[in-house]
């Protein structure tokens, strides 16, 4: 699918790709910022991100019981224009306390788009293409992020306070233009509630829904290993510098090129505990090779980090594709959004412990650290197959298995 038709998935994929890229013009720069230009202490950044952390576990739940409500297009626009206008008060960030506010308000609304957005898909694909369609948007995501990722390398050329603000005021003008562009997506009507009722915060009371959210939050912890642990380890062993680089570029291209390819088949449900059964082994294996790097003559460390990327993005395409799968084949229509906003709080929640676990454990325990963090990622994807029997067996007591939402009162578009 290198380009879905004309309809709603086009308008989604061009706001995705909007938002993405004015995201990776800021983050791109933004710990430079906040350092250089703002003035804060590198003690300051790693807390304030805490914060910001925090404020985005908050926001899942929420964020999906108001697409429940009000539909998913009108939640992801408001979260849009709220991150637009949130992004620019980093423009006026003077102190750590303004700083720490707009980076938790900055998260919150990022969270909250991220559900309305997952939210949305469910509604203007078909159940049997879903997970394809989130697979495509993935892809775009990385484009996106590549795209601003390369023109915020000016601003840190020139390192100057009006270069960073450009790409501050650059990034919520894109966040505002996604907005708009999402309002080319017809309206997506929630599903009714069953005439029977039951409780608000039905995903709370799904058992086997929640372990398997609690699963892939430790599958998804992974993504902390490719953006703080490897970078780290490779400065460690005294790897060449350049491998940092090369490690970004292995995991943006193939996850540009291979993401729907290998998700192929996962909106099966059987399909998609496989994938990540199959996305935990990879990762121990990544780890593994890691691991081996240390001590190594430079051109033995450089094929064992290379071989660890390549095997730690494969355990990411499948661990993705297996968890889209699984959220949303196991939510009930009517709930939809709030399904959506416990599986991405899960994975807020490893964004925000990773990083400090994984770092005390794999730079703190060297090798031994390494195969820890490997044999927990493979125990969780073995954990997954039994765990979704289970909730299919209990699919009845919770609604109709496939959500089908209706958009602009019409079929849903194909991708």
């Amino acid at each position: 699918m290198l380009l879905p038709e004309r309809g709603p998935v086009r308008s989604l994929a061009s706001s995705v790709l909007l938002r993405s890229t004015g995201r990776g013009l800021f983050i791109t720069v933004s710990v430079v910022f906040f350092l250089n230009s703002v003035g804060l202490s590198p003690i300051e950044v790693g807390l304030g991100m805490t914060i910001a952390g925090v404020a985005g576990l908050a926001a899942g739940l929420p964020a999906g019981r108001l697409c429940d409500v009000f539909g998913p297009r009108a939640v992801s626009i408001s979260f849009a224009v709220l991150g637009g206008l949130v992004i620019s008060g980093y423009a006026f960030v003077t102190s750590f306390w303004g700083f720490a506010a707009v980076a938790a308000l900055a998260k919150f609304a990022d969270a909250g788009d991220s559900v309305a957005r997952a939210t949305l898909v469910g509604g203007i694909a078909a159940p049997d293409r879903r997970v394809q369609v989130r697979a495509y948007i993935r892809a775009v995501t990385n484009v996106g992020w590549s795209i601003g990722g390369l023109a915020a390398g000016a601003a840190l050329a020139f390192d100057t306070r009006p270069g960073y603000l450009a790409m501050v005021y650059g990034c919520a003008a894109c966040y505002l233009g996604a907005a708009l562009l999402t309002l080319r997506i017809p309206r997506v009507s929630p599903a009714p509630r069953p005439d029977s009722g039951g409780p608000t915060w039905i995903v709370l009371r799904d058992r086997p829904y929640v372990v398997l959210a609690l699963l892939n939050m430790v599958l998804v912890m992974h993504l902390s290993l490719l953006t703080t642990i490897v970078p780290m380890w490779i400065k460690h062993i005294g790897a060449p510098g350049v491998m940092v680089a090369a490690s970004g570029l292995i995991n943006t291209i193939t996850v540009t090129l291979l993401q729907v390819r290998l998700s192929r088949g996962t909106s099966d449900l059987a399909n998609a505990a496989r994938a990540q059964r199959r996305a935990g082994a990879l990762l121990l294996l990544a780890c593994v090779a890691f691991a081996l790097a240390a001590g190594q003559p430079v051109w033995a460390m450089v094929t064992a980090l290379v071989g660890g990327s390549l095997l730690h993005v494969f355990g990411e395409l499948l661990q993705s594709a297996g968890s889209w799968g699984l959220s949303y084949e196991l939510a009930p229509s009517h709930a939809l959004g709030q399904y959506q906003g416990l599986y991405n709080t899960g994975w807020q929640a490893a964004d925000v412990v990773a990083p400090a676990l994984l770092t005390t454990v794999v730079i703190g325990w060297g090798w031994p650290g390494w195969l820890l963090v490997g044999v927990l990622f493979l125990l969780a994807g073995l954990a997954v197959p039994p765990a979704t029997r289970w909730a299919a067996r209990t699919r009845s007591a919770y609604g109709d298995a496939h959500p089908g939402l209706v958009v602009g009162g019409t079929a849903v578009a194909q991708p």
